[in-house]
């Protein structure tokens, strides 16, 4: 691609997605991860030696889902604008700091918008939630004496949660939803997009069904912000919190 022309999608209008291509890209993205927690982690797990294999198996099987998602991003953003400069990735996928609504100052000051919608979703996460499957709960195997089993002393495996959490939080989930669908999906759903994005967020979960109701609640915390920041680094920063959290109490298990 010419600089001319990767100049002209870096300044080039948005291009709205249909209905059917938004919900093509959801399943693209929440069926293989279904997939991959019910029927390959399981399978895989018949075969796996050694302790904790539905655990293990289950790891790689969700990072491998979440490593898709950033691939099926970077050929639709390719695909979209012919290039994968920075000027045109960062604005194709709202990878550009929160610009006010009212004052339309970008940066700065708006960054402290971050925090009221974290409160947010931290205290999303004290609501009562539906209890999740067995062997299939991340913090609860990290708080058991199997988790403690297989990741003291193994920095293999705390590499695989922290490229998951990575993948979850930045590359993979967020930057699906709120990079690529929501600034594409005005066209389709008009001032209400960022609600229809929270709900497709929920819906996706279907490798961990029990979250659906908690993911659809963190609409306002994660999609709403991103919409009326038109930043999907408000989405990121907010639910990458969440990784921390997982990724510190991994640190402390293998250090014990």
């Amino acid at each position: 691609m010419t600089p001319r022309r990767a100049e002209s999608a870096a300044t080039a209008p948005l291009p709205q997605y249909r209905l059917h291509t938004i919900l093509g890209i959801w399943a693209a993205a929440a069926v293989p991860m279904a997939l991959l927690a019910w029927v390959v982690a399981p399978a895989v797990a018949d075969h796996l030696p050694g302790p904790s294999p539905m655990a293990r198996a289950l790891l790689l099987a969700l990072t491998a889902g979440l490593v898709w998602q950033f691939v099926l991003v970077a050929v639709l953003v390719h695909r979209e604008c012919g290039t994968w400069r920075w000027s045109a990735v960062r604005r194709a996928l709202w990878l550009v700091a929160p610009t006010s609504p009212r004052t339309g100052r970008s940066g700065g000051r708006v960054w402290w918008m971050l925090v009221p919608f974290a409160a947010v979703f931290a205290l999303e996460e004290f609501l009562p939630a539906i209890p999740p499957v067995a062997g299939h709960d991340l913090p609860a195997f990290l708080d058991s004496p199997d988790g403690t089993a297989l990741l003291g002393g193994n920095w293999g495996w705390f590499a695989v949660i922290v490229a998951l959490a990575v993948f979850n939080t930045v590359l993979g989930e967020e930057l699906l939803f709120r990079g690529l669908l929501l600034p594409r999906m005005n066209g389709v759903f008009g001032r209400f997009d960022w609600v229809a994005n929270g709900v497709l967020f929920g819906a996706y979960h279907l490798h961990m069904p029990w979250a659906i109701p908690t993911a659809m609640l963190d609409t306002i915390a994660l999609a709403y912000p991103s919409r009326r920041y038109q930043s999907a680094w408000m989405g990121i920063i907010i639910h990458s919190a969440q990784s921390v959290v997982i990724v510190v109490a991994t640190v402390a298990v293998v250090l014990r």
